[in-house]
């Protein structure tokens, strides 16, 4: 017997060959005892099936035990050639048929775990954070998202451990004890900060657990900047109200002393009149400033295509601003280079933002010093610099400078005629523009407005490429 041939008990070969013999022995034995067979025909007859069933038989067992371990081979996931079998052409056709059958669940399996590969992919690229949890709200799964928000969790622990919030514990655990899928349970959370950010979290019950465990996914919708959409529609209408409320109060007060205790006297009458003149101008531009801010939200989505000089542009400003400046004893220095690229943009809206920083850089600038407008290109973006030499502003303000009506001194804004609108209308008009405004501040050390415009392209028309923002 070969070596690799395996040993077959004695014991199982015995009982095999007596069942193979035994119909051929019962059949030579009534021969012979009949006298159709010389007896000693019958037992030469005998011998040698005998023999050759027993080395029949012996290689068939061979085969299937060979078969049999070739099939624990494969079980093991080893990959195996299917084996020879002499004279046993049934254990060869199960060896092939079961070759075959492996190499399907192997590429069942290759697609599997593809599946679970790309399904992970996918989960990893959507943009809000997502738990998945099993029946005993231990953490199974999580995508890139929420390990962005909250650092990467511990598997196999409660989700408590993560995200502690009574009220998204108390929507999970309802949806794990429902006996069958239930409507998306919606919780709101504060995360705390900087910044805190607020999150719709949806709850959600698999039909049966997963695989992996998971019966419960948790998706978080971040809605911060809604509820801050919110506060602020809130915000500008306490504060439009407020700003329009003060000058009118003022104005019907002096109307009614003018009608009463005023009305003969022409020295009070005159001074009145002078201060609701002032009051009434600035609700005027209170209402212009309101106006243009809302003319520049409703075409934001819009970029505008018409080629503009910014150089042509801050010379105009420069015109603009000059009385203003000589009368507060400020002298504003322009340094616009004669090849300054042209931008795409709208040249009233380009004005009006220049004018408005210009206007700041005087009113809030030292008396006797000087307002510098630097205009420099590069990079395919134009950046223009309004420098000036005043208190400066502390860090904590300069992220809200252009937030509406907000002022670091209210009371010296409303001294200066300021409406509080100016830096919100230049943030609105850049952000049409495909541009953005960078602040630099620091108190005792003056301002630094820098606007930076993207450089039009030659011939230039709507929907081309612009260029990258290094920012």
């Amino acid at each position: 017997m070969a070596d690799n041939e395996p040993s077959l008990p004695l014991r199982r070969h015995l009982i095999a060959n007596a069942v193979v013999l035994a119909p051929t022995v019962i059949v030579l034995g009534v021969m012979a005892v009949a006298g159709w067979l010389p007896v000693w025909h019958a037992m030469a007859a005998m011998a040698a099936i005998g023999c050759l069933t027993a080395i029949v038989v012996r290689r068939y067992l061979h085969s299937f035990v060979r078969f049999s371990r070739y099939v624990e081979t494969l079980a093991r996931g080893e990959e195996s050639d299917v084996p020879r079998f002499v004279l046993s052409p049934a254990a060869e056709e199960l060896a092939t048929g079961v070759q075959a059958l492996d190499g399907m669940w192997r590429r069942q399996r290759e697609a599997i775990a593809g599946l679970q590969v790309s399904a992970q992919t996918i989960v990893d690229g959507l943009p809000d954070p997502l738990f998945a949890v099993d029946r005993r709200r231990r953490l199974v799964r999580w995508n890139r998202a929420a390990s962005d928000l909250v650092g990467t969790p511990t598997a196999d622990r409660d989700l408590s451990a993560t995200v502690r919030h009574p009220a998204l514990l108390d929507a999970i655990d309802a949806a794990l004890e429902a006996q069958a899928p239930i409507d998306t349970a919606i919780v709101e959370l504060a995360l705390a900060g900087p910044p805190e950010r607020v999150f719709s979290a949806h709850v959600k019950r698999l039909p049966r657990a997963t695989a992996d465990g998971s019966l419960a996914l948790i998706v978080l919708h971040d809605i911060s900047a809604l509820r801050r959409a919110e506060r602020m529609r809130a915000d500008f209408v306490a504060n439009a109200s407020h700003e329009l409320r003060t000058p009118l109060a003022g104005l019907v007060g002096f109307v009614e002393t003018l009608r009463g205790p005023a009305r003969d006297d022409p020295e009070a009458r005159a001074r009145f009149l002078a201060i609701m003149a002032e009051q009434t101008d600035r609700m005027r531009r209170l209402v212009e400033d309101l106006l243009s801010l809302s003319r520049i939200e409703q075409r934001e989505h819009e970029p505008p295509t018409a080629r503009v000089d910014v150089a042509g542009v801050l010379r105009g400003v420069r015109d603009l601003i000059d009385m203003k400046a000589r009368q507060r004893g400020v002298t504003v220095a322009f340094d616009i280079p004669d090849d300054l690229p042209a931008v795409t943009g709208d040249a009233d809206e380009l004005t009006m933002v220049f004018q408005n920083l210009a206007d700041n850089a005087v009113k809030y600038t030292a008396a006797g010093t000087a307002v510098r407008v630097v205009a420099k290109a590069g990079d395919g973006w134009v950046r223009v610099h309004v420098v000036d030499q005043g208190e400066g502003i502390a860090s904590e303000h300069v992220a809200r400078l252009t937030e509406r009506f907000y002022r670091v001194d209210t009371a010296r804004s409303r001294e200066m005629g300021g409406t509080g609108l100016g830096l919100a209308i230049v943030k609105h008009a850049l952000s049409r523009h495909r541009g953005r405004l960078e602040i630099d501040s620091e108190p005792g050390r003056g301002s630094t407005f820098t606007v930076v415009l993207p450089v039009a392209l030659p011939s230039q028309s709507q929907g081309e490429s612009r260029p990258v923002d290094p920012a």
